[in-house]
C-alpha cells in the first residue's frame, strides 16, 4: 500500500477545521494528522508530527497567514496550501502568501455553499496530493526581491505586433510568470497569458505585475488589442482566444465549457494561437499540475510556432511542462531564470 499524504489543518474556525478534516479524510490516500487553531499550536504540531502538507487559513486573528509563512518557511519548509476567501483582502493576502512560499490555494465558496463546498473539497483533495511531492527546501534560502515600480512614462505601447508570445501556467505559475514578464523589456511583442486562477485574483495578479514590469500588464477584456509592450492575462472563469482581425490581433474573452477541467484553459488559448498566429508565435508552458495546454502546444509547433517548457528542476510541479515536452509540443526544457532570454532569442531566429 502506498504511503498516505499526511496533512495538518490550520484555521482559527472550529467549524472550518471540522469541514476540512472530514472532507480530506474522505480520500483514502489522505490522512489528517491534526488540526491547529493558531500558528503557535501549528508550530508545535509541525515539529512533533512532521506532516507532508499544511493547509493554512489566509486570515486568522492572532497572525495572518502571510506573517506565519514568513516565520515558518526558514524553520520548517513544507508545502503549504492557502485556504482563501473570495474577497479583495483575501485575494491580496493570498498573493502575498504565494510570494512568501505557499505552493497554491483553494477558495472558500461564498454563494452556493452546498455546491461550492463540494467543489472546493474536491479541488483541495487533488491539490493536497499533488503538492505533497513538491520540494520546498529552496524556500529556506529564498529572499524576496524588492522591485521598484516602473515609471508610467517608461511603458511603451506601439502598433500592432506581428509576433505573439503565449504563456500557460498553473500551480507555482504566479512566481514563474513574474520571473518571465519582469525580465521582458517594453519593446517585447504582445504577450497573452493563461494562469489558472478564479475571478478577482487575475485582476489583482495583473495589477501587481504591472507595477513590477516594463511592459503594461492588465487583465484582458474582450476585444483588447495584442500590442508591443502589452501583456494580457485571461480573466478568471473566462476562456481567452487570440484572433486576427484585419492587420491586428485581438483577444476574445468568453464563457464556455471547462477544458481539461479549467476555465480559462491553456489549451483554448494555444489552439487559437496555432490557428491565427501560426509561425509568428512563441508558446511557453510553465509549472503546473495536469496536462492543460500540452497537445495544443504541439499544434502550435506543427503550425510553425517555436515552443518551450519549464524544466523539472525549477518547476514547482512538473506536470504541464512534462506533458508538453513528452508529447512533442515543447522543443526544449528551459530553467525559469533563462526563459525570458530564450523566448526573446526565438523571436529573432527561424532555425
Amino acid at each position: 500500500m502506498s504511503k498516505k499524504t499526511r496533512v495538518l489543518i490550520v484555521d482559527d474556525s472550529a467549524m472550518v477545521r471540522m469541514i476540512l478534516s472530514k472532507g480530506l479524510s474522505q480520500d483514502p490516500e489522505i490522512e489528517v494528522i491534526g488540526t491547529a487553531a493558531d500558528p503557535e499550536i501549528a508550530l508545535r504540531k509541525l515539529s512533533q508530527s512532521k506532516p507532508d502538507v499544511m493547509t493554512l487559513d489566509v486570515e486568522m486573528a492572532k497572525m495572518d497567514g502571510v506573517e506565519f509563512l514568513r516565520r515558518l518557511m526558514p524553520r520548517f519548509p513544507i508545502p503549504v496550501l492557502m485556504v482563501s476567501s473570495l474577497t479583495e483582502r483575501g485575494g491580496e493576502i493570498t498573493l502575498d502568501a504565494l510570494d512568501a512560499g505557499a505552493v497554491d490555494f483553494v477558495t472558500k465558496p461564498n454563494i452556493d455553499i452546498a455546491y461550492g463546498l463540494n467543489e472546493m473539497l474536491d479541488d483541495l483533495r487533488i491539490k493536497v496530493k499533488a503538492v505533497a511531492k513538491v520540494d520546498v527546501s529552496n524556500y529556506r534560502k529564498k529572499c524576496q526581491q524588492i522591485t521598484k515600480p516602473i515609471p508610467r512614462a517608461a511603458k511603451v505601447l506601439a502598433k500592432s505586433t506581428d509576433k505573439v508570445i503565449a504563456i500557460g501556467a498553473s500551480t507555482g505559475g504566479t512566481e514563474a510568470i513574474r520571473q518571465v514578464i519582469t525580465q521582458f523589456p517594453a519593446s517585447t511583442p504582445g504577450v497573452v497569458i493563461v494562469q489558472h486562477m478564479p475571478p478577482g485574483f487575475t485582476q489583482m495578479f495583473a495589477d501587481r505585475l504591472n507595477d513590477q514590469s516594463e511592459m503594461e500588464v492588465r487583465e484582458a477584456q474582450n476585444g483588447d488589442r495584442v500590442l508591443v509592450g502589452r501583456a494580457l492575462i485571461a480573466p478568471g472563469d473566462f476562456h481567452m482566444k487570440v484572433k486576427r482581425i484585419g492587420g491586428e490581433y485581438r483577444v476574445v474573452c468568453a464563457k464556455g465549457e471547462k477544458v481539461n477541467g479549467h476555465r480559462p484553459s491553456v489549451e483554448v488559448l494555444f489552439d487559437s494561437v496555432a490557428e491565427h498566429v501560426g509561425s509568428n508565435a512563441v508558446g511557453v508552458v510553465l509549472t503546473g499540475m495536469g496536462g492543460d495546454g500540452g497537445q495544443a502546444l504541439l499544434r502550435m509547433r506543427q503550425a510553425g510556432a517555436r515552443t518551450l517548457a519549464q524544466d523539472e528542476a525549477t518547476s514547482v510541479v512538473f506536470g504541464m511542462p512534462k506533458v508538453a515536452y513528452e508529447c512533442g509540443g515543447a522543443e526544449r526544457l528551459i530553467p525559469i531564470h533563462s526563459m525570458s532570454k530564450s523566448v526573446l532569442g526565438l523571436l529573432t531566429r527561424k532555425d
